[in-house]
């Protein structure tokens, strides 16, 4: 029985997989996307929207414990972690359905099973039913990653998680220890520390959220200090001894090994990218620590063959993959694509104060060469933060001081993941300070401290 033929063939239906396929459908292509377990992949299921569904149910719980100072009462006030999982889920589950309609919509061909590929333009899928045989001039790899596990921190799902166990917690922890302090450590840090957990988190890096600003690091730790967390930097857990509802860590700092029991453990020590049994290396794919190695399009460098989203490296983002997928989508449709810009991604962590940027550092600035200008605006200025009763946190904005190219904004403190994107358009459009100084902010909101950064760092601030 001959093959199927599609014009292209998508492995991975996560946000990346799922927009290459409907994109390149869209232009007139025949395409079939390849899904081992869920439509939306790990984001839409397991990652990025679950725990935000989570993190706003924390966010409300300390609200409601804040009513008093906004002239409210409430008694009683409580939780029902089942309940908090089980909306989280529901979320997860409406927008994988989304995704399902999506494809269906756009005509895409959706074959769930395990893919291979085992010559170029070929792939195989093992099913329920069998195995079928596709072949396709353009494959486009959309795999992911899954979380790295340490030897001898392995995760049992009971006394040691990863975020999976996590979504899904069956009980709620009260002393926990979370491993890893980037974006997913510092989420369900924040989570857990919000419903009441006895929260420590161990850094092996000389900061938390140790890939943001130096600046903002220091500002983020003080914050969740405050909120009653113990933050461990240049640490690292070498060894986890189980015992019945209970883990000892050995937390080495400084040259010494201290042991702290916890009746939790969550494991955030990075990401692996899904490279295995693919058939990569018969190829003649270059995988490097478990990622594959692209060009700026995507290319793997076989003929007909991309990878995009996390299997490609960092960053390890869901809006980054779909970009990517849309990218290669008109690229192979003969279109002019645009290569994505790794250092014009806005990174975004929804702990509690948030966390946003984009660009460099100002550290990254200053050893790129660039001579700089910084300025800072805090939330306290700002009358919509005062009026909302979240007077913590800082605009930050760095730029050329040359010709006047914005070159990173970093951000902490309320919905400043929403915030971000007005710096992201800018670096987009190359926008100067003088392009920002001269545009009209609204009033009052809390996107006028973007405004007064620009003129902080060119001595112009009105309001500080």
């Amino acid at each position: 029985m001959a093959a199927q033929t599609y014009d292209v063939i998508v492995i991975g239906a996560g946000p990346g997989g799922y927009v290459a396929a409907i994109r390149a459908a869209q232009l007139g292509l025949k395409t079939a996307v390849i899904e081992r377990e869920n439509l939306g992949g790990i984001c839409l299921n397991w990652g990025c929207i679950p725990t935000k569904a989570m993190l706003r149910s924390s966010e409300v719980f300390h609200l409601m414990h804040r009513a008093k100072e906004f002239g409210l009462s409430a008694d009683g006030i409580g939780y029902d972690l089942d309940a908090v999982v089980k909306r989280s889920r529901g979320v997860a589950k409406q927008l994988s359905s989304g995704v399902a309609h999506l494809l269906k919509k756009n005509k895409v061909t959706v074959i769930m099973g395990e893919a291979t590929i085992p010559a170029k333009g070929k792939v195989s899928v093992k099913t329920d039913k069998g195995t079928e045989d596709l072949a396709a001039k353009n494959i486009i790899l959309a795999t992911g990653a899954r979380a790295r596990e340490l030897p001898g921190l392995e995760a049992d799902g009971d006394l040691v998680w990863t975020y999976r166990h996590a979504l899904t917690a069956p009980r709620m922890p009260k002393k926990l220890l979370v491993i890893g302090s980037g974006a997913i450590g510092i989420e369900f840090a924040s989570f857990f520390n919000t419903l009441g957990a006895d929260t420590t988190v161990v850094e092996v890096m000389d900061r938390v959220l140790p890939v943001e600003d130096a600046e903002i690091s220091g500002m983020a730790k003080k914050a969740f200090e405050k909120q009653g967390m113990k933050i461990m930097e240049k640490s690292m857990v070498k060894q986890l001894d189980r015992a019945k509802g209970k883990v000892t860590a050995h937390i080495e700092a400084g040259g010494k090994v201290q042991k702290m029991e916890f009746d939790t453990v969550i494991l955030a020590v990075g990401i692996v990218g899904n490279t295995e049994g693919l058939g990569l290396e018969a190829l003649g794919v270059n995988v490097d620590r478990t990622h594959v190695v692209t060009d700026e399009f995507c290319r793997t460098g076989v003929e007909g063959l991309y990878a995009i989203g996390d299997i490609a490296g960092a960053p390890w983002l869901a809006h980054k993959a779909s970009h990517e997928g849309a990218m290669v989508a008109e690229l192979i449709a003969g279109k002019h694509a645009h290569p994505v810009k790794p250092e014009s991604i806005a990174g975004c962590t929804y702990c509690h104060p948030q966390v946003a940027s984009v660009g460099y550092s100002e550290a990254k600035a200053k050893e790129l060469g660039y001579d700089i200008k910084v300025g800072r605006f805090p939330f306290v200025g700002n009358g919509k933060a005062i009026a909302l009763g979240e007077p913590e946190g800082l605009v930050k904005t760095i730029f050329d001081a040359k010709t006047g190219e914005l070159l990173g904004a970093h951000m902490i403190g309320a919905e400043v993941t929403e915030l971000i994107q007005g710096y992201v358009v800018g670096r987009q459009l190359e926008t100067t300070e003088e392009d920002l100084m001269n545009t009209v902010f609204p009033h009052p909101t809390l996107s006028e401290m973007m405004h007064e950064s620009v003129l902080n760092a060119f001595d112009r601030t009105i309001h500080f």
